[in-house]
């Protein structure tokens, strides 16, 4: 998970600085990020092969520009196989980043049955404008195709019911369920920083943890982190959709 108090700078500097190819970025592109307001970052894709000791993941950034624009960079993560260690590329176009996956491991980037798209769909940069605006407007329903990690997912479901903070959290119903579950996957919706009325800054992320539970049904629980408290501190709140998620994140926006 991202870190709430990290600004857009400092997210653009770290994402251009741990890439291998930063420096094959249109210059024109580097300079427009540079007005960056604020940053959304979502997994798109994952693949996970154990046989072959190979894993990678594609990440989309997207940064509202102070002209009102929206532009995207497409991160390959991959780990080859070789020594272990984790390689990161940017590109600027996902077409790019799918040539990329062809040219490291020789095969399709995405559709196959062993890549699944995750969030936030396929919306062109200019819609991720719109979600940083609007920040806590509700997602339009897409359908999502995961890849479940099964690992104690029951226990990860306890884990996240009880950091919750909010009064209106899931309750008993919702535990009883989720006791049932073996696998789940966590996404991030939303990450983005937001001046509070009093002019003081807040971190505000959205997460998805989706589980698979026992009769074969699917579950989420959405968790909101965010520093929009008196003092700063960090709180998590946890809610049943992602609409009373938003709504919640509105409201701590608004009121503190």
């Amino acid at each position: 998970m991202s870190d709430p108090y990290e600004t857009t700078e400092a997210h653009l500097g770290r994402l251009l600085g741990r890439a291998l190819n930063s420096f094959d970025l249109p210059d024109r592109l580097v300079e427009r990020l540079g007005t960056a307001l604020a940053h959304s970052s979502s997994l798109y894709t994952t693949h996970h092969s154990p046989a072959a000791g190979t894993w990678r993941e594609t990440h989309r950034h997207t940064y509202l520009l102070a002209d009102g624009g929206a532009v995207s960079l497409w991160e390959l993560s991959y780990r080859p196989g070789v020594d272990g260690a984790v390689r990161h590329e940017v590109f600027a176009s996902k077409a790019e980043a799918c040539l990329a996956v062809t040219r490291l491991f020789g095969e399709p980037a995405a559709g196959t049955a062993q890549d699944a798209v995750l969030l936030p769909g396929d919306e062109e940069p200019e819609g991720d404008a719109a979600a940083l605006s609007a920040l806590f407007v509700p997602a339009t329903p897409v359908h999502r195709h995961r890849e479940y990690a099964v690992e104690e997912s029951a226990d990860h479901a306890r884990r996240v019911l009880r950091r919750a903070e909010n009064p209106d959290r899931p309750g008993e119903r919702i535990a009883a369920r989720l006791r049932g579950a073996y696998a789940h996957q966590i996404t991030q919706a939303f990450g983005a920083r937001q001046a509070l009325s009093n002019g003081r800054d807040a971190g505000f992320n959205l997460y998805e943890h989706a589980f698979v539970l026992l009769d074969g049904t699917e579950l989420s629980l959405w968790e909101v982190e965010h520093t929009a408290t008196p003092d700063g501190r960090h709180m998590c709140e946890v809610y049943e959709s992602e609409a009373a998620a938003r709504e919640a994140m509105e409201l701590r926006a608004r009121v503190r």
